[in-house]
């Protein structure tokens, strides 16, 4: 994809690095609650293979934040406790409430990692790149969930529009704090 600017500006890269970083923290510690749940469930090690990669994604932003000197999410305890309550509440709900839950995530995720890559100028190809890799794993992680039945999930419009919000509201927030 081609990026409109030829530079990015300082204050674009620290939102997009903390706001990442926050993301993946929650993110893997949805998979870890729906884990302390569905642990000997059959979809068990497709949510460690999610998992796997929402931690690959963490340690990839807590690298770039620390070469780049950008402080984390003031808020990072609350995010993992979030993803992980959110994990938990979703696979105690069942096992295609929790596909629902990464469905909803997932997609949200998806988009932001493209505006992400729209955004970032020339400057930035590495970074375009790491985005973009973990945008298309977020949709595989969509794309599994789907497979195992997350829209055949009870109430799945609600659950979906109620994570949706949750998803968009905590990345405005923890783009700034």
């Amino acid at each position: 994809m081609t990026s409109r600017n030829p530079t990015t500006s300082r204050h674009d890269i620290e939102r997009f690095l903390r706001v990442d970083h926050a993301g993946e923290r929650a993110a893997q510690q949805i998979y870890k609650g729906q884990l302390a749940v569905l642990a000997n469930h059959e979809m068990a090690d497709e949510i460690r293979h999610m998992m796997d990669q929402e931690v690959e994604h963490l340690e990839t932003f807590d690298s770039l934040l620390n070469e780049r000197q950008v402080r984390p999410s003031l808020l990072d305890p609350l995010w993992g406790a979030a993803g992980f309550t959110l994990g938990v509440v979703t696979a105690a709900m069942g096992p295609k409430a929790a596909m629902a839950c990464t469905i909803a995530v997932e997609e949200v995720i998806g988009e932001h990692y493209q505006k992400q890559a729209d955004i970032l100028g020339e400057d930035e190809r590495e970074l375009q790149a790491t985005v973009e890799r973990f945008r298309d794993e977020e949709l595989e992680h969509r794309d599994i969930a789907v497979e195992h039945d997350g829209r055949e999930a009870r109430h799945y419009s609600l659950l979906r529009k109620v994570i949706q919000r949750g998803c968009r509201t905590a990345i405005k927030i923890a783009e700034k704090v």
